[in-house]
């Protein structure tokens, strides 16, 4: 077999059974004789952040994997690569790369040079023998430690040529996990146990190791409350009483409370960086910080712990310990009943917001009425960048893991139209929802289309302001002479052009009918568009406080 077919059977071994694509690369026509379908998509940059969307939405189970040709297509890729980089999300991106001749001749693109900064790990195939090596390094990377993009970059002129016999050995890599030293966790227990105000911060390691029951059973031990930062929201259900819920640039009334005011911080599956979308730790506090990656420790947040293991490992391990200091039944601080009274103050705040029945309606009544109108444990939910994210991540209420899908150390537009196509792809039983403005639907409202082609239904519902919502009054002088940020669109009858089914909503009323009228409408294989008429509203909850 030559090096494509042979590339396409080691994804086979490793389980692989769909593969985002686009728009050309040999290993397309390969995959599917091995039975392994080929999801098509309207740009690189939809092909990739579903394969992203695939990977989230797996746990680190299984990984999303992207085919793209060389040139312009690994070219216009690297919007896509940097968002799962920023996330640490492991995808398998296989590009198509220039005959070995031409592969340093100017301006031949080499992603091997050009996307190191991006992706975790990057090779090229050089010669049909060393194909099993490749791909056995590129799985190990995707299997172990922090994630990302793993890309493996397929020659033209090799990948045509023939595997010797003595080459198609394959071996396919485990998955290594390690925990803490006992040392450290029993200083981590007796520093949470002699603290006023403690509080756990969880972030995606807790979903990626599958840990959530861990994580419920330690804080209910311990009786400690829980937030969970914008890319961890759903690893802790928000209705229990220890959740103090999520936090991006915007938070939640107790989880603002509790993050100034503790003064222990145990940080479980989190890197606790620092940029303009997530919640920082306050100085002055005792930091315990639990990551599977050992740069992350110390690198923004300064800790006085690190405990470097696998989260669910560490969560057990961190369970015992808390049973061998005091007893197996735990301890009650009362601590609940503290954190509803501030969340019920909170909620009484927003609540004229939330319940609004003002038209053009504004984003958190859309939020509301998603709130009402889903059946949220099988469903999924995103948020796009910008206002959505920060109305959504403290009002939108996760369950189960990966209910929510929570995004954004780097923040593309357009991310959750394809974010949801490649959790549909994952799981078609779940009901798909992205919420988003009319500023992202430009980035890739095309996928629309290729959700409707391909039988994977998802449902976009779109804030149709006419403009850029996060950037009110940025920019006047460009506004008023030169038209600046404004936009305007039928984005319903655009969809309904692309095969799907657009619902216009311009009253609070006809919001939550339209929702459960997509839900039905997904269940019979139609993509829908949710278009509302919706205002500026630019009140966010504690941003950046």
């Amino acid at each position: 077999m030559n090096g494509t077919q042979f590339i396409a059977q080691i994804l086979k071994q490793e389980g692989v059974n769909e593969m985002t694509c686009f728009p050309s690369n040999a290993l397309i026509e390969e995959a599917s004789k091995e039975g392994i379908r080929p999801v098509m998509f309207r740009h690189e940059r939809g092909a990739i952040m579903a394969a992203d969307g695939y990977s989230r939405m797996s746990s680190g189970q299984r990984f999303g994997v992207v085919a793209m040709q060389h040139a312009a297509g690994a070219e216009n890729s690297m919007g896509g690569l940097s968002q799962a980089f920023g996330d640490n999300v492991p995808i398998l991106v296989l590009p198509g790369g220039y005959p070995i001749e031409q592969r340093h001749v100017r301006p031949n693109f080499s992603a091997r040079d050009n996307w190191a900064g991006i992706t975790k790990s990057v090779q090229t195939i050089d010669t049909p023998s060393q194909i099993k090596d490749v791909m056995r390094r590129a799985f190990q990377a995707l299997k172990n430690g922090n994630g990302g993009p793993v890309v493996v970059e397929m020659s033209l002129d090799v990948c045509a040529m023939e595997v010797p016999e003595d080459a198609l050995n394959y071996h396919s890599p485990i998955a290594s996990k390690s925990v803490p030293p006992q040392n450290d966790i029993q200083d981590a227990v007796k520093a949470l146990l002699a603290a006023a105000r403690p509080m756990i911060w969880a972030g995606s390691g807790v979903l990626r190791a599958q840990a959530s029951p861990e994580l419920a059973d330690f804080a209910a031990l311990i009786d400690i409350p829980v937030f969970t930062t914008m890319e961890g929201k759903s690893a802790y259900d928000e209705r229990l009483p220890l959740s103090l819920g999520a936090g991006s640039g915007a938070t939640t009334g107790p989880a603002y409370e509790w993050i100034n005011e503790s003064d222990v911080v145990i940080g479980i599956g989190t890197s606790l960086s620092h940029n303009s979308y997530t919640r920082k730790v306050p100085d002055g506090k005792t930091v315990i910080h639990n990551t599977i990656n050992p740069d992350e420790i110390n690198k923004a947040t300064p800790s006085h712990i690190g405990l470097v293991g696998d989260a669910k490992l560490t969560l057990l391990a961190l369970i015992d310990e808390v049973k061998a200091q005091i007893g197996e039944g735990g301890r009650n601080t009362g601590v609940a009943s503290h954190i509803a009274k501030v969340k019920a103050e909170w909620m009484a705040e927003w609540s004229p917001l939330l319940n609004s029945n003002e038209a053009p309606l504004n984003p958190y009544r859309v939020i509301q009425e998603i709130n009402k109108n889903l059946d949220q444990e099988n469903s999924v939910v995103t948020h796009d960048a910008g206002g959505p994210r920060d109305c959504m991540v403290p009002f939108y209420t996760a369950t189960t893991p990966n209910s929510y899908i929570g995004w954004g150390k780097t923040t593309h537009l357009g991310f959750g139209i394809p974010l949801m196509i490649g959790a549909k792809l994952a799981d078609p039983s779940k009901f798909c929802l992205n919420y988003m403005g009319d500023g992202a639907w430009g980035m890739s409202g095309t996928d629309m289309a290729a959700a409707a082609k391909t039988g994977l239904p998802i449902t976009t519902v779109l804030l149709n302001n006419g403009g850029m919502a996060t950037y009110p009054g940025g920019f006047p002088t460009a506004r008023e002479q030169y038209d600046v940020s404004f936009m305007e669109g039928d984005y319903a009858k655009i969809t309904e052009g692309m095969g799907g089914v657009g619902i216009p909503v311009s009253q609070p009323e006809e919001l939550g009918p339209a929702i459960l009228k997509a839900r039905q409408l997904n269940d019979e294989g139609k993509t829908v568009l949710i278009d509302v008429k919706s205002n500026f509203e630019s009140r966010k909850s504690f941003q950046g406080k």
